[in-house]
């Protein structure tokens, strides 16, 4: 843990930023606020990170996640007076904002009020492209109770999600009326937490291999997709998922089961986008493109879900080339196959049929069959092979007619 006292923050009294280098997809975030006599007023510890989604001005979507909090400032903190409660107030990236509000209900309780987020979409270095530029805010109603005396604690994971922004939250232990300067020992957990069951932690006697290596999962349900819109199905999907991710060095696989899943999505001249979603999976989405006006492929891939363990995984790649088929028509493939997205994420589909383009009275069109591919491949092999039977032919028919031909002067 590296930790900073910063400068007194006006009205506020003295700041200690402590930031846990290292956590998984964030930066775990430890702030103690003092009051004028140097007392403990404020005592918050966290972790959280932001899922941003925004168009580009070519009318695609892209998505990207806020998770280095490592320069963040605290302007604005307070312990709060007669007429403000508490407030933290967070800066970090450019032009990121994060505020929570607390409000004393009554003299035996109080609530985490609000939470709200600040982004800039002219910062063009974490939102190339944005459409729309300008200081974009979302604000969420909590409304969390805590007695005064105990220690709101959260170690599951808290999701907000809000317009085109989802945010993420857990590790939290935060009380906003600190009394006589001593944070409590005395926890209130939030939901998620009372329904946790303990676990006794299995000391390994053994050193472990750096990687997990997951156990065999079995085919997943194929399920069926569809995105509608004014002018009725405007993209198919059919397919079985398996997720491959790789979190922490241990290797898990996930199948998505069709039956829990919901979908929804978005159809436009030069992209389509079809977005999953579950109790797990925050969203998947698969963003599909026009290329060279008469082909489409996919995109772009990007997830973000909680693990087990309540940390967030999130990866997004808009870089991608796979599915590639002629407009008009949908793309086949019932083997396995594998999108690869990154190094720790990897989708295997099976029994695959997608068409996000010129959709026909809600029927597919003409299938384009990955086995194509293969077919390309194997056009030249067969090609050399009757090549060189007919060499061969030629070579053998030669030698016999030679042979035949020193036999003759030999009888002569």
């Amino acid at each position: 843990m590296v930790c900073f006292r910063l400068a007194p923050v006006p009205g506020s009294g003295l700041l200690l930023l402590c930031l846990v280098l290292g956590a998984v997809s964030s930066y775990a975030l430890e702030l103690n606020l003092t009051d004028s006599e140097n007392a403990t007023c404020l005592y918050a510890k966290w972790q959280m990170n932001f899922t941003i989604r925004y168009e580009t001005t070519d009318k695609h979507n892209k998505t990207v996640t806020i998770s280095d909090l490592g320069a963040a400032k605290y302007n604005g903190s307070s312990c709060g007076d007669d007429q403000n409660g508490p407030k933290i107030a967070v800066q970090f990236g450019s032009g990121f904002s994060w505020i929570v509000n607390f409000t004393e209900e009554e003299t035996s309780s109080y609530s985490i009020d609000s939470i709200s987020f600040s982004y800039n979409t002219n910062d063009s270095t974490t939102f190339p492209d944005a459409k729309e530029k300008g200081v974009f805010t979302v604000s969420d109603r909590v409304a969390v109770r805590v007695p005064l005396n105990d220690i709101f604690r959260c170690n599951s994971l808290l999701t907000l999600g809000k317009n085109d922004v989802v945010q993420h939250y857990w590790d939290v232990h935060v009380q906003a009326f600190v009394q006589n300067g001593t944070v409590s020992t005395k926890e209130f957990l939030c939901d998620k937490d009372k329904t946790l069951t303990t676990v006794v932690p299995i000391v390994p006697t053994t050193v472990p291999s750096p990687t997990t290596t997951p156990s065999p999962k079995e085919k997943p349900e194929v399920g069926s997709y569809s995105v509608v819109n004014s002018n009725g199905t405007c993209l198919l999907a059919t397919m079985g998922l398996q997720l491959n991710i790789t979190h922490d060095k241990v290797a898990s696989v996930i199948n998505i089961n069709p039956n829990t899943t919901n979908f929804t999505g978005s159809c436009h001249p030069q992209t389509a986008l079809l977005r999953l979603s579950s109790s797990s999976v925050k969203y998947l989405d698969f963003v599909f493109a026009v290329k060279n006006e008469n082909r489409f492929y996919l995109k772009e891939v990007n997830i973000s879900m909680y693990l087990v363990n309540g940390s967030v995984f999130s990866i997004a790649n808009n870089n991608l080339s796979y599915w590639d088929a002629p407009l008009g028509s949908s793309y086949m493939c019932n083997k396995e196959q594998t999108v690869s997205v990154s190094g720790a994420f990897q989708i295997n589909t099976f029994d695959l049929r997608v068409q996000p383009f010129n959709v026909m009275e809600g029927k597919y069109s003409t299938a384009q069959d990955c086995s194509a591919d293969d077919d390309n491949f194997l056009v030249p092999i067969a090609v050399g092979a009757a090549l060189a039977g007919v060499l061969i032919l030629v070579l053998l028919a030669y030698f016999i007619g030679l042979k035949r031909h020193h036999a003759g002067y030999e009888q002569f």
